[in-house]
């Protein structure tokens, strides 16, 4: 039975994020652990929208049939006001988040497999195609990446569409961003594994191309791919946001969007009514900070070095500390005189 629960006890230490929690210290802990709690409210927003939003986000009257009204305060039929619009303020924030998973959800996966499969291709073929996409990869990443975005999204819907083809607009605007990131990782990676023995030896016993490809090279060369997700998912964020405000994401009565609010909301501001623009502003600020922090402290932890030395400080006493003491070139001209 002891044996069971140190057995449970190591699987369960070797989970993601607890075994990242427990590398961590110090700063490094903190920052990961609120990245934690701000990235599981919003998950928490967009999964339970239907059951904790008040009303839904296209609603505009209540259950005795009366309108909310336009730009109404805070109350306690509606805490954060309503929208110029007549929506519930509130509701929407919480229906955004739900918007904004589903579009960084499908443009994170579309990009993750054009972008594996594509650097795989080039980095173990070689040759013209290598070139090709080489080229064509550094062209799309030369343009601005909003300014891409916008193109895509007008190229796709003229900007304006329903809830999913509006969501497949803004990941597709989104996907051809992020390609050319993970395409540069994973042929980086495949440059470098396709020389190793191991990938030698099938060659030598006869295993075909797309079993070496996809068995043993691709396997070795991903391993960096989830601390660039983490990244790209707050850059998603970021995008889809900017996308709303300038007019070219998701129509209001189809879905909530914190951009689109945020635009709607920039006369308000002037007339003194703040209850319209900060409850959605502060939401995408603090969603890209949340899962910012925890790519920022993954990122840390992955690299040994950084690991290490954050490590010994936390363990070191103040006399470790005096006795390891390098003398700056200042101090050590100083003792000479």
């Amino acid at each position: 039975m002891a044996q069971r629960r140190l057995i449970d006890r190591s699987r369960l230490e070797r989970l993601p994020v607890i075994h990242q929690l427990r590398q961590s210290v110090g700063l490094q802990r903190g920052m990961l652990v609120a990245g934690l709690v701000l990235t599981g409210i919003f998950l928490l927003c967009a999964l339970l929208a239907p059951w904790i939003a008040p009303y839904s986000y296209s609603q505009l009257s209540g259950a005795d049939g009366a309108n909310f009204g336009a730009q109404q305060p805070p109350s306690a039929a509606h805490p954060l006001g309503t929208t110029v619009g007549g929506y519930d303020v509130l509701s929407r924030v919480i229906w955004g988040a739900q918007t904004a998973l589903m579009v960084v959800v499908v443009a994170i996966a579309m990009s993750v497999v054009l972008g594996i499969v594509l650097g795989l291709v080039s980095g173990y073929l070689g040759g013209w195609v290598d070139r090709v996409l080489v080229v064509v990869a550094d062209a799309i990443y030369a343009f601005p990446t909003l300014l891409l975005a916008i193109v895509v999204a007008i190229a796709i819907n003229n900007g304006q569409s329903g809830l999913w083809p509006g969501i497949m607009a803004a990941a597709a605007s989104i996907t051809v961003v992020f390609i050319p990131q993970y395409f540069r990782v994973v042929r980086a990676e495949v440059v470098r594994v396709k020389s190793e023995a191991f990938v030698e030896s099938a060659r030598v016993i006869g295993a075909s191309t797309p079993r070496i490809m996809f068995r043993h090279v691709l396997r070795n060369s991903t391993r960096t791919l989830p601390l660039i997700v983490t990244l790209n998912a707050s850059e998603a964020i970021a995008t889809l946001a900017a996308l709303g405000f300038l007019g070219f994401g998701i129509q209001p009565t189809v879905a909530a969007e914190w951009g689109f609010d945020l635009n709607k909301s920039i006369s308000d501001v002037a007339a003194g009514i703040w209850w319209t623009a900060i409850p959605p502003g502060i939401a995408i600020v603090l969603t890209i900070l949340g899962i910012t922090l925890i790519g920022e402290s993954l990122n840390d932890l992955a690299d040994p070095r950084l690991r290490a030395r954050r490590r010994s400080k936390a363990s070191q006493t103040p006399a470790d500390a005096v006795a390891s003491h390098q003398p700056t070139a200042q101090e050590f001209m100083g003792e000479v005189q």
